[in-house]
């Protein structure tokens, strides 16, 4: 397994890939990704223990989603069961992939921690345990900082954990070094990833005015939420979609390679 260096416009193909893959089984990848999410929230309804419990299954739950990807460009229909993947590899990667759970559990809790050392934890609390968000808590600036401050450290995080749970799936590299190699994946391919991560920020703001100009020409704003929520979900389905083709391009299996050579 070598690392490749892609150029910019890889992103823009990534993004491409995305969607038509996508188009391919619309049904069944969006129904997988509602499963994924459905999951994930009923896991959080759990007292104490669920943010983390959802924290700590989501690696395992993302490389379900590329695996459905990966089944889907084979001309697959992807079942519901592909999205267990991670757990039906055998001992040695289902131990490897709940180490990673736990290790992205710990970072994003960590990312909170230190967040609440500027809002005095409101942000982090309202995260683990819920509640209503005033839009007066939402102004305060002690509130904002932490916002911001938490986005920019999960930037890193999220890093470390793009690739990882591929890599230790499908090659069957460590842990740790799966997080190693993420990082220096994306670094090293930068401003693909930046085009990318652009293109589909365009794409959302995109599909949002359409969905507002909708609702402005049908006259009724309560159809914007109506809308909205069915249309994102598409639209991150689509994305979660993509991101198998970030793994296949910057990851190449060659016997005898690291990731750490380049072409």
């Amino acid at each position: 397994m070598k690392l490749n260096i892609v150029p910019a416009k890889t992103g823009v193909q990534w993004f491409k890939l995305g969607v038509r893959t996508f188009v391919k089984q619309p049904l069944a990848l969006s129904g997988l990704f509602f499963m994924f999410m459905a999951v994930m929230s009923v896991l959080t309804l759990i007292p104490l223990i669920g943010n983390v419990l959802a924290l700590a299954l989501l690696p395992a739950a993302t490389l379900g989603l590329m695996a459905a990807t990966e089944e889907t460009t084979k001309g697959k229909f992807p079942m519901p069961t592909v999205l267990l993947s991670a757990f039906r590899a055998g001992k040695a990667q289902l131990r490897a992939m709940l180490i990673l759970g736990l290790l992205y559990a710990v970072g994003f809790m960590l990312v909170l921690g230190i967040s609440a050392t500027v809002d005095g934890g409101k942000f982090a609390r309202l995260y683990l345990i819920g509640g209503s968000m005033t839009a007066e808590t939402l102004m305060e600036p002690d509130f904002e900082s932490a916002v911001l401050l938490a986005t920019c450290l999960y930037m890193p995080l999220s890093l470390l954990f793009w690739h990882a749970p591929a890599l230790v799936h499908w090659h069957g590299v460590a842990p740790v070094k799966s997080l190693f190699f993420s990082l220096v994946a994306c670094v090293r391919n930068f401003w693909a990833f930046t085009v990318y991560s652009l293109v589909w920020l365009g794409a959302f703001i995109g599909m949002g005015m359409v969905v507002a100009v909708v609702a402005a020409l049908i006259g009724s704003p309560e159809a914007v939420s109506g809308i909205m929520f069915p249309v994102a979900m598409v639209m991150a389905a689509m994305f979660f979609t993509s991101i198998y083709f970030t793994f296949r391009d910057c990851f190449d299996a060659t016997p005898g390679a690291t990731p750490g050579d380049t072409p």
